[in-house]
C-alpha cells in the first residue's frame, strides 16, 4: 500500500514533519486498513519512508520510520520502543519511580503514551496506528521495562477522530489496586491510574513542581485547579505559611488531603476547596483577599487550534484575576497546556491580563514540561506545556 505526496505538499515531509494530512495526499493506491502500514512517496516516486494509515482522521497518516528501506514488524516495535523507555533509566532511582516512557511522535511513535507508575504502566493508544500494533506494543512494554501490569487509558474523545471508540481496561497483569503509591523527589503521591486525569498524574509537571520551592517559604499560597495537591505539598514541604488548593473535582481534592497525610504534611496550614476557580478568585477580588504566590495550572483550554480564541480569553480571564489577588512583589506561577497557545501567544496574553490589572509585571524565568516528555526538533506541536513565572512590582 502506498500514499503519493502532492508536489506542492512535500515540503512538510521534506523538514521531516510526521504529519501527513488529507490534503497533502494526491493518490492512495490500494485500500489501505485503518491504521495498517503505508508507503510514502512523491510524484516522482522517490521514498520518503512508512506511515501508519488513517482512514477517518484528518491527518491521514503519521511517519513511523523515514527509512523506506527497513519493514514496519513486531521487530521494529520492540526497538523503537527499547530506544524510548532506555533513555529514561537515569530518571528513576530511589527517589523518583514514576516518569513518562513514551512522549508520542516525540518519540517517534505517534499516538503512543506510555507512563510508569512505581510497578504499574498505563498506556493510551490514540491513533489508528498505535492501536492496530496494540498487541505487539504491550508485548514489548512488559519485555523491555520489565514491568508486567499494563493498564489502559484510551478513553478519550480525541479516539473518535480516527474512528475508534474510547476504551480502558486492563491489556496485562492484574488490575490496579486502587492507588498506586509513587515517590517523585522523595514526596509520595497516591495516582488512581484508572479512573483520575489523563494517565492518573501531571508527571510532566515534575520540575516545575520542585522550583515553587524557592518561592514558597513562609508566603501564603494559592493553588488553583490543584488536582492531587501536586504543587501544594512542595509549597507545605518547603515551609508555605498558608496553603489554598482549589479544583472543581471532589475526588482530587480527597486524594489531595491524603497525599498531605502520607508525607506527614496534612498538620500543616492548609485548606482545601471544592469548587469552581473563576467564581473563587471573583470572591477573592471582591473581598479583597492577598497572596504572595498563585499557581494556575488550568486544563486544557484549547484542545484544537479551532478553540484557541475562546481559550485565550480563558486564560487572560484568570491570569487577570491573580494579578488583581497578588501582594506588591507577590509570584504568579502560570501554565497553559494548550497545544493550540504557543509560547509566544501564552505570553501576550499575561502582558495582556497585566495591562487591565494595572499592574506592572516582570518575567522571572519560564517553565516547560519535563525531560521524560521530549519535543521532536521536527515537531513543534510536541512543546505543549508552557508556563511563566511573573512577580508584581
Amino acid at each position: 500500500m502506498e500514499i503519493i505526496i502532492a508536489k506542492e505538499k512535500i515540503k512538510s515531509l521534506q523538514q521531516r514533519h510526521p504529519w501527513i494530512f488529507e490534503r497533502s495526499i494526491k493518490t492512495v493506491k490500494g485500500t489501505p486498513e485503518n491504521g495498517s502500514v503505508v508507503r510514502v512517496l512523491d510524484e516522482e516516486g522517490q521514498a520518503y519512508g512508512w506511515a501508519s494509515f488513517s482512514a477517518h482522521s484528518a491527518i491521514r497518516a503519521r511517519v513511523l520510520s523515514w527509512n523506506p528501506q527497513i519493514t514496519i514488524d513486531a521487530q521494529w516495535i520492540h526497538d523503537q520502543l527499547s530506544q524510548a523507555i532506555k533513555h529514561r533509566e537515569t530518571m528513576l532511582d530511589d527517589k523518583n519511580n514514576a516518569c513518562r516512557l513514551v512522549h508520542g511522535e516525540s518519540d517517534f511513535f505517534p499516538g503512543l503514551i506510555v507512563d510508569r507508575y512505581a510497578d504499574q504502566l498505563v498506556a493510551q493508544f490514540l491513533t489508528s496506528g498505535s492501536e492496530f500494533w496494540k498487541k505487539e506494543i504491550t508485548d514489548a512494554l512488559i519485555q523491555i521495562s520489565g514491568v508486567k501490569n499494563v493498564y489502559e487509558r484510551s478513553d478519550v474523545d480525541v479516539r473518535k477522530l480516527e474512528g475508534l471508540q474510547p476504551v480502558k481496561g486492563v491489556l496485562a497483569g492484574s488490575k490496579p489496586e486502587k492507588y498506586i503509591r509513587i515517590l517523585e523527589h522523595g514526596l509520595a503521591f497516591d495516582v488512581d491510574v484508572a479512573n483520575g486525569q489523563k494517565t492518573g498524574f501531571f508527571l510532566d509537571q515534575r520540575n516545575n513542581r520542585k522550583r515553587i520551592q524557592t518561592y514558597t517559604q513562609g508566603k501564603r499560597v494559592l493553588n488553583a485547579f490543584c488536582y492531587s495537591g501536586g504543587f501544594t505539598a512542595y509549597a507545605l514541604q518547603a515551609g508555605a505559611e498558608q496553603v489554598i488548593s482549589i479544583d472543581s473535582s471532589a475526588d482530587a481534592i480527597e486524594l489531595g488531603r491524603n497525599n498531605m497525610r502520607i508525607n506527614a504534611l496534612a498538620d500543616q496550614e492548609a485548606d482545601w476547596i471544592t469548587g469552581d476557580v473563576f467564581h473563587y478568585l471573583r470572591r477573592c477580588r471582591d473581598s479583597r483577599e492577598q497572596f504572595d504566590v498563585i499557581i494556575l495550572d488550568p486544563p486544557k483550554f484549547a484542545p484544537t487550534i479551532h478553540q484557541v480564541q475562546q481559550a485565550a480569553r480563558g486564560y487572560k480571564d484568570i491570569n487577570l484575576l491573580a494579578f488583581k489577588l497578588l501582594k506588591p512583589g507577590g509570584t504568579l506561577f502560570s501554565f497553559s497546556c494548550s497545544g493550540g497557545v504557543d509560547k509566544v501567544l501564552f505570553r501576550k496574553i499575561l502582558a495582556g491580563a497585566a495591562a487591565d490589572a494595572k499592574v506592572d509585571v516582570q518575567i522571572l524565568g519560564s517553565m516547560e514540561q519535563s525531560q521524560d516528555h521530549p519535543v521532536g526538533l521536527a515537531f513543534p506541536e510536541g512543546a505543549y506545556l508552557k508556563g511563566l513565572i511573573c512577580r508584581v512590582i
